[in-house]
């Protein structure tokens, strides 16, 4: 056959590998788990029926997917894109069947949704209230943590909606808008203020992998700081507490460091660094209308 004169949607079919959503879950499953056996139970399969599917997809795809290291198995780098696309895969094929389930049974749903601290605390508290009270038809379920958490999840179809620190890079399948800028300003322990950057620090920050640390690094080694950290939390109040006991120095956004009681007292007149909140989600066709609905109240609450 001479595939030039062949439509390239036919050439596309001809192609495309027969793979199941089984086999995809299958996949997923093996590359987050250390062991195949650790896979299939969280799956609640047989290792046995694990093994064959992802032999079968090994043999639909015509790739090498698993390579030996040590007494387990890990995913080879050129299977890492199908492991990608499976977890895409996934997640829009869960929005589908809650979209199936929600148009049969005539109901909004669950909305998942992954917030930082700040925003289900400071921000936009009032926001998820007032939904709770005028769509009481709409099941709100609230996960607070870390920036890079959220979006991991939110691309893996674990949540519907993220409210947390944009990203500096695209995420596959995930869109997001701007709701509002931080002020992130820089604390002192008592008595040890300073305006000289060489003589900030040591800091109390936020651990390894968080957008706001990457940030906040990178701003005060602009300003001329060093930044050699000494403790590390998630918790904004637990840095807090670090800096009053003089363990050392952190930037937060004044929202969490000055509230009361206990408020800290910046530093400098002036933030040092600013963040941008945003609202993402999945860019799927099968949106349901409760998350457009949560989506629109949270950008409406940050305009008025």
């Amino acid at each position: 056959m001479n595939l030039r004169s062949v439509p390239q949607s036919a050439v596309d079919h001809m192609l495309m590998p027969n793979l199941t959503v089984q086999q995809l879950e299958y996949l997923v499953a093996a590359a987050d788990s250390t062991t195949h056996a650790e896979a299939a139970a969280s799956l609640g399969v047989s290792a046995s029926a694990l093994s064959q599917g992802l032999a079968e997809l090994a043999r639909r795809t015509g790739l090498t997917i698993f390579e030996k290291d040590g007494r387990s198995q890990k995913i080879r780098p050129q299977a890492e894109p199908i492991v990608e696309h499976a977890r895409r895969v996934l997640a829009s094929t869960a929005d589908l069947a809650r979209y199936i389930h929600r148009t049969r049974t005539g109901t909004a749903g669950l909305v998942r949704v992954g917030m930082i601290d700040a925003a289900a605390v400071d921000h936009f508290a009032g926001a998820l209230h007032a939904i709770r009270h005028d769509r009481p038809d709409i099941d709100l379920h609230l996960t607070v943590g870390p920036s890079a958490g959220l979006f991991a999840s939110l691309e893996q179809g674990r949540l519907d909606i993220v409210v947390g620190v944009r990203p500096d890079a695209p995420i596959p399948s995930v869109v997001w808008n701007d709701l509002m800028t931080e002020e992130l300003r820089i604390y002192a322990p008592p008595g040890a203020a300073t305006t000289d950057p060489a003589r900030w620090g040591p800091w109390v920050t936020f651990p390894e992998g968080s957008h706001s640390r990457k940030l906040i690094a990178t701003s005060l080694r602009r300003a001329g700081a060093s930044f050699d950290v000494v403790a590390e939390s998630h918790q904004p109040e637990v840095l807090r507490e670090m800096v009053k006991l003089g363990l050392g120095w952190t930037v937060l956004p004044a929202v969490q460091a000055e509230r009361a009681p206990g408020e800290l007292i910046p530093a400098s007149s002036e933030p040092v660094a600013h963040r941008v909140l945003v609202v993402a989600w999945r860019d799927s066709a099968v949106t349901p209308e409760a998350a457009v609905t949560l989506r629109e109240a949270l950008t409406s609450s940050t305009s008025n």
